[in-house]
């Protein structure tokens, strides 16, 4: 069996990059964020299933939530996501710490979290984090049946949210020195010259 020659390989290649061409029709985006991902996803699933011994899931899909590959959104995502996250962590450990192992502080914690990030806080992006971080603090409070062990669960998993937002802020910040990409207006006036 012979070799293909250097002139049928680089046609080949050449028509396979003609076809992935047409289709991301040279928006790059996507393969830039799955790279990010990719990334993000091997360091947290490393640093948080094999040194830490825990589920990566809260992590992992934190870092899903803040990572961009435009670093002006990534930024105020991570800023967002950071900020909302703590009001929802910090309202979700007080109502452990106030109603224990009851149920009914999951879905009351949840209201007043709401209620703090939308006329308190005020950071329309991402205001959604701040119930769903109550949520599932007050959530891993409710499957120990004492305040200190909640406690202890839902410090547990908002430092693992939090992992989960730098790491994805900083693989992003990272890939996108390695492979910076232009803005989408930059693009799109780029093509059109």
């Amino acid at each position: 069996m012979t070799e293909p020659s250097e002139a049928h390989v680089a046609l080949n290649r050449g028509r396979m990059m003609k076809a992935v061409d047409r289709f991301i029709q040279g928006d790059v985006h996507g393969i830039h964020y799955a790279v990010s991902i990719f990334i993000a996803t091997a360091v947290l699933w490393i640093c948080v299933h094999k040194l830490a011994k825990s589920n990566p899931i809260w992590a992992i899909s934190s870092m899903i939530a803040t990572s961009d590959p435009l670093m002006k959104q990534a930024k105020l995502f991570f800023r967002s996501r950071m900020i909302n996250t703590l009001v929802g962590c910090i309202i979700g450990l007080l109502f452990i710490a106030i109603g224990g192992s009851r149920l009914i502080t999951l879905p009351i914690g949840m209201a007043v979290s709401v209620l703090v990030s939308s006329y308190v806080v005020r950071i329309p992006t991402m205001w959604r984090q701040a119930p769903i971080t109550a949520a599932f603090t007050i959530a891993a409070g409710l499957e120990h049946h004492s305040k200190l062990g909640g406690l202890q669960a839902g410090v547990g998993r908002v430092t693992e949210v939090l992992f989960g937002c730098i790491i994805g802020f900083v693989v992003a910040w990272g890939v996108s020195v390695v492979w910076p990409i232009p803005e989408p207006a930059q693009a799109t006036a780029a093509k059109k010259t």
